[in-house]
C-alpha cells in the first residue's frame, strides 16, 4: 500500500516526534508514505468564507498530486487533516469554487484541474481499515500492559461530522481501540472530545489554559496516566495545564514503542 503524504508544517519543527514514529511505524506495518513534493502550508484553519480562494489552493495543489499518482492523501497533524478534507469536499460539492479554484490553476505553470477527486485519509484510518487493529496487535513486539491511556480527540478530527466522517463526533471509539491493540488500557473521560482551546491560546491565553486543565483533571480522576492526541496545538495546550500532572504524548510514539521501535 503506498499513499500521498502531507507532513504540513510543524511535523517539520515542532512536532518531529510525530512525522518521525509515523514513518518508522509504517515501514513495519506494510504500507509506504510518499511525501507530496513541493507542498505548501495548508493554512492550518479552514476558511470559513464562501468567496476565499487563495488560502484554499495549496491544499488544492496536494490534493491533486496525490491524484496524480492515483493514491490516497494521508496526514497525521489533526489540523492538516481537518483542512484537506474540508477543502476537499468543497471541490467535490460546490461548482461555483471548483470553477473559481480551476480558473486559478489553469494560470499555474503546468495548467491543470482538479474536482475533489482524492481520498483524504488519517494515518489512524489506515491502521483501522487498512491494517485493522486485530493485525496491529500481532505486531506488536512490547505490549503497553497496565498503562492506563486516555485519549485525547479535540475537536477537528471529528467535526464537522457530515464531512470528516472519521468517527462518531459523540461517541469515538478508534483511539481506544488503537490503545488495546497497543496492549494497554483505554480511559473514557466524558471530556476526551472538548476544545483545547487551540486557536485561541495566544489570543485569549488564560481561557485556553483553563480549557486546557479541565480535560485535564476530568481525565485524571477517571484513572489516566497520560494522553494521547493527534493534534500539535492540543499538545502545545495539554502540556500547559499547572503542574503537568498528566503527561501528553503523540499516538504516535506509543505506537513505535509498542513495535519496539521508541529510540531510548
Amino acid at each position: 500500500m503506498v499513499y500521498s503524504y502531507y507532513p504540513g508544517c510543524t511535523l517539520k519543527t515542532k512536532a518531529k516526534v510525530l512525522d518521525k514514529n509515523a514513518r518508522l511505524c509504517a515501514e513495519v506495518l506494510g504500507f509506504t508514505l510518499e511525501e507530496v513534493e513541493e507542498w505548501q502550508c495548508c493554512g492550518a484553519v479552514y476558511p470559513m468564507g464562501a468567496d476565499e480562494i487563495a488560502t484554499k489552493l495549496p491544499a488544492v495543489r496536494a490534493l491533486h498530486a496525490a491524484s496524480e499518482k492515483e493514491q490516497g492523501i494521508v496526514t497525521l497533524c489533526s489540523a492538516c487533516h481537518h483542512v484537506l478534507k474540508r477543502v476537499n469536499e468543497d471541490m467535490c460539492q460546490n461548482k461555483d469554487l471548483q470553477t473559481t479554484v480551476n480558473n486559478y490553476l489553469a494560470q499555474e505553470e503546468t495548467p491543470y484541474t482538479y474536482h475533489g477527486e482524492t481520498t483524504v485519509l488519517h494515518y489512524l484510518e489506515i491502521l483501522r481499515d487498512q491494517i485493522g487493529f486485530d493485525n496491529l496487535a500481532a505486531k506488536v513486539k512490547n505490549p503497553l500492559t497496565g498503562r492506563k491511556i486516555g485519549a485525547y480527540y479535540g475537536c477537528m478530527l471529528l467535526r464537522p461530522s457530515s464531512v470528516m466522517q472519521f468517527d462518531d463526533p459523540e461517541n469515538p471509539t478508534i483511539l481506544e481501540d488503537f490503545i488495546k491493540a497497543i496492549g494497554a488500557e483505554p480511559v473514557v473521560y466524558p471530556y476526551r472530545n472538548e476544545c483545547c482551546g487551540g486557536y485561541i491560546s495566544l489570543k485569549e491565553k488564560a481561557l485556553a489554559e483553563e480549557m486546557s486543565q479541565k480535560i485535564a483533571d476530568n481525565a485524571l480522576s477517571k484513572g489516566a496516566e497520560v494522553l494521547i492526541t493527534a493534534c500539535p496545538l492540543c499538545l502545545y495546550n495539554m502540556k500547559k495545564p499547572d503542574g503537568e500532572t498528566l503527561p501528553t504524548v503523540y499516538f504516535t510514539e506509543l505506537l513505535a514503542e509498542a513495535l519496539g521501535l521508541k529510540e531510548e
